[in-house]
Parts: structure tokens; C-alpha cells; sequence
């Protein structure tokens, strides 16, 4: 699939970001470095009321990860993001985000005051504040995908983190079906039994990609993918 690289930026470690990614782009995230952790939330930036809903992602694909293949639907059924590449297999929907009481309990409390860049950041901030550039509140949050990270479920029932799951050059690639502000955080993973505070930073490459085929992978993933590509597609025409 041919691709024609826009822009190339390195997103620091315990930072949020956010782009409204255009359909017909795609953005490639890389690790540059072992642990990395890169949270993301979605919403249609057209319509910011209509947002990635996580358990119809995961109910409709029959899947409790996301890997190559894979889509991210919106509350009204329709696909903001596929994912057309994938180097793990194993993407995190489960985990959730840190707070500010978790990052304190467990690295630490330092401010921006005592230690400048590194100060102990968390996710659930991070994404607020994101937010807020474009009029957005606390009532816009939705559960968080975790790339480059591994939570398993047990039998009982219990979440297990898998430790070194990502690796540096590690790499994920979205692309947009529709107009979708997409915001991410690099903190670490809330489950992540490192009592290291690290700042692992990755690189996002935005690229022009083609309109997804009839065979497209993404498409043909499951069943339910096929309606949710009609359904966005008609919300264009």
C-alpha cells in the first residue's frame, strides 16, 4: 500500500498530544524505547458527542485485544480509526489510565516546581487538560486504549500486566475513517508493577493512505466490521 509521509515529530515521554487526524491519513506510532506505553482516546471531530466506544469495539469483533486488523467504533456504529499495521499483536483496551493518587502512591509526588520536565505527570490529567483546547470537559472521557501494552485476562476473572511486552522500534499504525480528534498520553501503564517513574518517548509519523478497498483487512476482520465501514461511509456521502 502506497503512503506519502506529511509530517515526522517525537512525542517525549509523560506528554499528551492530540491532531485531528483526516480521513484518508494515517498515523504511525513507534516506541523509542523497552516499556513504552501510549494511551489514546478518540472522537469524530466533526461532532465531538460521538466518541470511541470500547466494549461495542470489543463485543462486535469478538476480541479482548487489538492488533492488526481491528477497528475502533464510535457510539453511533460507525469506525473512527483501523488498525492496518501492528509489530506486538497485542494492544491493551482494559487497563485504563493513571491518576494523580496512583502516580503519588506509587512513585512519588514531584512537581513541576522541584523537578522541571521530569515531574511525576499522570495520564488522567493529561487528557483533561487536552481536552479543554477544544471545549471539552471531564464529561467527554471514555475508557482509554493502551498501545504497546499487555493486560491478560485470568480465569478468575483478575488482569494480569505483562511486563516487557514492548520494545524499542516497536510500532502501531491508525488510520482514520473519519475526521477524528485523536489524543494520546505517554505515561506509564496504570498496572505497571515498575516502581521506576519512566519517560518513554515515541515517534508519530502522519502519512496520506488510500480509502480502504473491498478486501481491505480492517473490513474483513469480522462481520460486524463490513456494516461499520456502509455506515461511515454513507455518513460522507
Amino acid at each position: 500500500m502506497s503512503s506519502e509521509v506529511l509530517w515526522e515529530e517525537t512525542l517525549s515521554g509523560s506528554s499528551t498530544w492530540s491532531h485531528v487526524l483526516k480521513r484518508g491519513t494515517a498515523l504511525r506510532i513507534t516506541a523509542g524505547g523497552d516499556h513504552a506505553n501510549v494511551g489514546a482516546i478518540f472522537l469524530n471531530a466533526d461532532n465531538p458527542s460521538e466518541r470511541l466506544n470500547l466494549p461495542d469495539t470489543l463485543k462486535a469483533q469478538h476480541i479482548a485485544r487489538l492488533t492488526t486488523g481491528a477497528v475502533l467504533f464510535s457510539d453511533m456504529g460507525r469506525i473512527l480509526c483501523s488498525i492496518t499495521d501492528d509489530t506486538l499483536g497485542w494492544h491493551d483496551p482494559l487497563g485504563g489510565c493513571s491518576d494523580a493518587t496512583l502516580v503519588a502512591e506509587k512513585y512519588g509526588a514531584l512537581t513541576y516546581q522541584k523537578a522541571h520536565n521530569d515531574w511525576h505527570q499522570n495520564a488522567l490529567d493529561g487528557f483533561l487538560l487536552e481536552l479543554e483546547k477544544y471545549g471539552l470537559n471531564r464529561r467527554d472521557l471514555m475508557m482509554n486504549v493502551n498501545f504497546f501494552s499487555k493486560v491478560e485476562v485470568q480465569e478468575d476473572g483478575s488482569m494480569q500486566f505483562v511486563e516487557g511486552h514492548a520494545k524499542d522500534g516497536s510500532t502501531v499504525e491508525l488510520r482514520a475513517e473519519m475526521n477524528t480528534l485523536v489524543i494520546l498520553n505517554t505515561c506509564q501503564h496504570p498496572m505497571d508493577s515498575d516502581r521506576e517513574y519512566r519517560q518513554t518517548p515515541v515517534t508519530l509519523t502522519l502519512k496520506r493512505v488510500p480509502a480502504p478497498g473491498s478486501e481491505d483487512i480492517c473490513r474483513k476482520f469480522r462481520p460486524e466490521n463490513e456494516r461499520g465501514f456502509l455506515l461511515t461511509e454513507r455518513y460522507f456521502q
